[in-house]
């Protein structure tokens, strides 16, 4: 296997109110949820962005894509081939999902764009658009390296509060 997994940890949480990565589910953080559904499918997982995480890239304080792109250069510099990303906020997925994403490069959930499986060697096209583009959309870059999207068979949970979280 040489994908690398790569949860993004980074955010600010500032709807949450704390760092929502660790906040619990059951007896395990979000992000640890979110590791133990990509983890089966990748040669390892890492955490992105936060503290003591991969760091984002170009710097912190550019969303997600900032993120993949960290997750993008440590792929590439370590060898694997494609990195499969999720949000530290999807501690659940419908069944499938994951599979349909591996079965297509890159490609990314339409519902969640964060949760994709990108090609490492597209981390210099992803820096050269955070430095030339002020759009930070997933969607929007996506659509420009001709990523597949690939919709959920069920409504994702949007974990942005404390009241959502509790809700699972």
């Amino acid at each position: 296997m040489t994908i690398l997994g790569a949860v993004l940890t980074g955010g600010r949480s500032s709807r949450f109110g704390s760092n929502k990565a660790q906040a619990l589910l059951g007896e395990r953080s979000l992000a640890a949820h979110a590791r133990a559904l990509i983890a089966p499918h990748c040669a390892d997982v890492v955490m992105i962005g936060g503290k003591g995480g991969v760091p984002d890239l170009p710097e912190p304080g550019l969303g997600p894509l900032g993120g993949i792109a960290g997750a993008l250069d440590y792929a590439a510099e370590h060898g694997f081939r494609c990195v499969l990303t999720i949000g530290c906020d999807m501690p659940r997925l419908p069944d499938g999902l994951i599979e349909a994403l591996l079965h297509r490069e890159p490609s990314y959930c339409s519902d969640a764009p964060v949760l994709g499986l990108w090609p490492a060697a597209l981390g210099a096209h992803l820096l050269a658009h955070l430095g030339l583009n002020g759009d930070r959309s997933v969607r929007g870059w996506a659509r420009s390296v001709g990523a597949i999207p690939v919709s959920s068979p069920v409504p994702l949970a949007n974990i942005n509060t404390p009241a959502d979280l509790e809700t699972l």
